[in-house]
This record gives structure tokens, sequence and C-alpha cells, in this order.
């Protein structure tokens, strides 16, 4: 916890932490996972340098793409079910340089 308020100084402002997503090396990483799903696999979409409205954007057309449902969570694009080859090949013709990551 952080301190609000202290008795000699009175009310004590706090700074908001923006928080920064890593940059990627330029190399978009298409994975599948189940773990913490209840069995149900998503293929996690990460390694895109965008701003949060253009991800949004892009899952868009991924979800579209492959029929599903999905979303934006941390910077990470999460597609239900395992549409790994569609989302490849979609993002390979929007210009991106995409491998397949894990099993």
């Amino acid at each position: 916890m952080s301190l609000v308020y202290s008795t000699e100084t009175g009310r004590i402002k706090q700074e908001k932490i923006i928080e920064e997503r890593p940059k990627g090396d330029g190399i978009v990483r298409i994975q599948r996972q189940t773990k913490g799903r209840k069995g149900k696999g998503v293929c996690l979409v990460t390694g895109l340098d965008l701003s949060d409205t253009e991800l949004k954007l892009v899952a868009a057309e991924l979800k579209k793409v492959c029929g599903c449902g999905g979303s934006v969570k941390d910077g990470v694009i999460e597609i239900q079910g395992d549409n790994r080859e569609k989302i490849k090949a979609h993002l390979d013709k929007k210009g991106h340089t995409v491998k397949l990551a894990g099993g």
C-alpha cells in the first residue's frame, strides 16, 4: 500500500504509473494455448508493435477470417480455437514476418 495522507505534510499526490509493453523483435509469433482454459484452446498472437486501437482492429479482422471469437488482453490477441494456419496466412498477406511458436 502507498501512503495517501500524512499528519506532517497533509494529502500526498499519487503518480499514475504508465505500463509500457516491451518492444518486439519484428517477428509475429502465433502459439496455441490450453492452460487455464478448461481444455479449450486459443491462439495467442504476440509481437505486433501496435497501439491498443490498432490491435483491436487487427483482432477484428482475424476473428472475421477465422469465423470465431477472440479478444485483446495486455497487447496479446487471443483467437478462439486452433486457427494458426489461417492467422499465419492472413498476417503473411499483410506483410508481417510470422512464425508458429510452441507445439
